[in-house]
């Protein structure tokens, strides 16, 4: 059985012109990198498509960016490709990325919150006062007794049996990074601003629990794997604090991958620019087929090897067909419920049949008339506010249409 996981990569993957042909070619792509620009208040599209002015590699926008390139990629893949995955796990700043596509933070609060994330982690360090190393070839027992000994320096990434990070002051960084080339590790210096995920990130850890007491999070719709202790979110009340204690704890991506692999995994999709986490797999994981769709050629291959054999993403009509039904009914007025339930419900049954006929996806017109007849079943059968938000908000989030129907959703007087 195919079992697929969502992967989301972190800081390290962004390069000038990343996502240009996707932006260049599907609509989907454009609008999301439109939507982040509009909540930033900056050409974000420009800015990664041509830096002008050296602006990508700063953190607080690096940050924000990369959010955007992934979430563009699940939009487009929920279009395109449209299988249901089982699990989202992202690297870093790709787990918030990964919260965002299974709906638990709004994307233009999660744009928002990353650029704040991205400033005070440099704020946290001052500019070339801290950095980071990538370690290979060399026991993780010894790179971790290396950095007990050397004072503001630790291990930040778990990332495969074969390479883990360190990071803190670039001073102890170096001392390090030395002491374990005589045992014979690779060691290679990464072009980061600040020394990540190590104690030196305390005070922006602390603003950022402030920072993320501002914002409304939902629970994930689907599994969601964290980075601190690579276990899955249960609901919303962990978002606050893993968040926060990622950002001085180590990233566990080996420990995530293996709980992938344990719980089935069969194929995975890194959703990002480059293709870090599709390497890294080689080192974790070899049976679990990984492929990234910043590569033309990885997608076509993606979708073969897996459409003819998993259920393809539910449209809107179909689960408001499905919700509609499962709604519980407090209404017992029989003329109320054939007119609010049974005649609306015929009138989108019947378009779902002609779609059926003629193998087609439902138009934007259809998906709304859909909604409209959800809605009258929702008043009729006098469900609570609350609960058509949750509704609503679910069947975005598990067709991929956010983008397309929250705000005529939010004008039928119901907010997603």
């Amino acid at each position: 059985m195919i079992k697929i996981a969502l992967l989301f990569p972190g800081q390290g993957s962004q390069y000038v012109g990343m996502c240009k042909s996707l932006i260049a070619d599907h609509a989907i792509v454009k609008s999301t990198f439109d939507e982040a620009s509009e909540a930033l208040g900056i050409n974000l599209t420009q800015i990664c498509l041509e830096d002008p002015h050296s602006e990508l590699s700063r953190t607080e926008i690096t940050q924000p960016a990369l959010l955007t390139a992934g979430v563009a990629m699940f939009r487009q893949y929920m279009q395109e490709i449209g299988i249901l995955p089982a699990y989202f796990a992202g690297h870093s700043l790709g787990e918030i990325t990964a919260l965002t596509c299974t709906g638990a933070i709004a994307f233009e609060d999660a744009v928002r919150i990353v650029r704040a994330r991205g400033r005070f982690m440099q704020e946290a360090v001052g500019i070339g006062q801290g950095a980071m190393a990538a370690v290979s070839e060399v026991d993780v027992h010894d790179v971790e007794a290396a950095c007990s000994n050397a004072g503001n320096v630790a291990v930040s990434n778990y990332n495969s049996p074969r390479q883990v990070v360190i990071s803190g002051l670039a001073e102890d960084v170096e001392r390090v990074s030395e002491q374990l080339a005589t045992k014979g590790a690779v060691v290679r210096a990464l072009n980061v601003s600040a020394p990540f995920h190590s104690p030196l990130m305390a005070p922006a850890a602390a603003q950022f629990r402030e920072e993320l007491q501002q914002y409304k999070f939902r629970n994930p719709i689907w599994a969601m794997v964290s980075n601190v202790d690579a276990n899955v979110y249960r609901d919303s009340t962990k978002i606050i604090t893993n968040l926060t204690n990622q950002m001085t704890m180590p990233v566990r991506w080996y420990e995530t991958v293996s709980y992938l692999s344990e719980v089935g995994v069969t194929h995975a999709l890194e959703l990002g620019p480059k293709s870090v986490l599709k390497n890294l797999m080689r080192d974790c994981d070899t049976s679990i087929k990984t492929y990234s769709y910043d590569h033309e050629n990885d997608r076509k291959e993606f979708a073969v090897q897996v459409a003819s054999e998993l259920k393809r993403v539910p449209t809107v009509v179909t689960r408001c067909l499905g919700i509609a039904v499962a709604t519980r009914n407090q209404n017992w007025d029989n003329e109320e419920y054939k007119q609010g339930v049974v005649i609306p419900y015929r009138r989108i049954q019947e378009m779902q049949d002609e779609l059926d006929k003629s193998n087609s996806k439902p138009s934007l017109e259809q998906m709304k008339e859909a909604i409209l007849m959800l809605k009258s079943v929702f008043a009729t059968k006098r469900v609570p506010q609350e609960e058509q938000e949750e509704r609503f908000h679910q069947l975005l989030t598990e067709t991929g249409t956010g983008h397309l129907l929250a705000e005529f959703i939010s004008m039928q007087g119901v907010h997603s």
